[in-house]
């Protein structure tokens, strides 16, 4: 048993249908209720809720303060590779694209490391194309131990593993793993990902069964915004957090918003995403998950991710470089997308505790180092 069996259970046109059908009383109704179910998510995900945004706002704010204090989790992604096997159209790292590709090794990922400990991070996030011959579990697992005593917190983005993979990282100390489906669209997935490990919808659908088989502490989840309706796939994103909180409930999770942002191959979104929609996205799901941890990394801008900061985000990302080797030197790599906050830590940070928030560097302490 597994996700894909829980999802053949739905019908994508008949969920969007329910959810372009929903009408002002019942968001009322959603937002009267201490804990609201799907069917009252779906409310608030409607074009009808866009009248109650204030309301939504008001009542996320007070819930993330609740659960979470007045406290944001800092974190910085760092690029160990840009080499990939897979063709999605919309990613600059595209296997066909005509780039040089850099695979750090073990001294180049310890000089990244060290300018990272620089600007104070304790919580580093490993990114990397899915090349797995080149960059397979092996060669992660290499990369972990060369700076897992510098990092208190080793999160992980990259192509999906198998359960004893999971559990052999687990065991070096890796504590989050981020897998994004992209979207949940099963009719329209292969044509967002022609070719590469990556075309497999089902294998990597459940893949965050097998981080929940292999006790990985924390599993992100999302679906990249702008390729399909967002209200439908963020929908099934919800579905596939309450499957997974009630199927593996030792682990904790986390759900992330990536809107596209340019790069090399020059998609556009097929669908709009607008600042508004994400407010109204982020809301909901704090209404509808008062416990999940929600990210806004730099690809928002500066003015929307100061707003959100008080509105249900509790982790952001800060100085970010989405290429190899882009914190120790200028030479120039593949990116797979552009940034759209480029403060440094310092300023993000002083922004932070400008609006009366604690910034936090560190919550967890490495237990391969206790």
């Amino acid at each position: 048993m597994s996700f894909y069996n829980e999802i053949q259970k739905y019908n994508w046109d008949e969920v969007k249908n329910q959810i372009y059908s929903k009408t002002e009383a019942d968001v009322k109704q959603a937002l009267e209720k201490e804990k609201i179910d799907l069917n009252d998510f779906q409310a608030l995900i409607s074009p009808a809720a866009s009248a109650f945004l204030e309301t939504m706002a008001q009542k996320s704010m007070q819930l993330t303060q609740k659960r979470f204090g007045k406290c944001i989790q800092m974190y910085i992604p760092l690029y160990i590779s840009n080499s990939c096997t897979n063709t999605c159209i919309y990613c600059g790292f595209n296997h066909k694209n005509k780039f040089d590709r850099k695979i750090l090794n073990s001294e180049e990922i310890k000089q990244e490391a060290k300018e990272i400990k620089k600007l104070g991070f304790e919580h580093i996030l490993l990114v990397s194309g899915e090349d797995q011959k080149n960059c397979g579990c092996d060669y992660i697992g290499e990369m972990m131990d060369s700076i897992k005593d510098q990092f208190s917190l080793i999160s992980l983005e990259a192509q999906p593993m198998s359960t004893d993979e999971y559990e052999k990282l687990t065991h070096k100390g890796l504590n989050t793993v981020y897998i994004y489906q992209e979207t949940y669209n099963e009719s329209n997935y292969r044509k967002y990902h022609p070719s590469g490990k990556k075309s497999n919808y089902q294998y990597r659908l459940e893949t965050p069964d097998r981080l929940g088989k292999a006790g990985v502490h924390k599993v992100g989840l999302g679906c990249l915004l702008g390729l399909e309706d967002w209200r439908v796939d963020t929908f099934f994103t919800a579905l596939h957090l309450q499957y997974l909180e009630r199927t593996y409930w030792k682990s904790k999770y986390s759900i992330s918003f990536p809107r596209l942002r340019p790069h090399a191959s020059g998609f556009q979104p097929n669908y709009e995403t607008t600042q508004k929609d994400l407010v109204q996205l982020i809301t909901a799901y704090r209404l509808f998950n008062h416990h999940v941890e929600i990210s806004l990394s730099t690809r928002e801008s500066e003015k929307f991710r100061d707003n959100m900061l008080q509105l249900g985000a509790t982790s952001f990302s800060a100085g970010s470089k989405t290429n190899p080797g882009g914190y120790s030197n200028k030479e120039e790599s593949l990116e797979q997308f552009s940034i759209n906050d480029d403060r440094s830590p310092s300023e993000i940070a002083e922004m932070i505790q400008s609006k009366g928030y604690e910034v936090v560097w560190k919550d967890w302490d490495n237990f391969m180092q206790l």
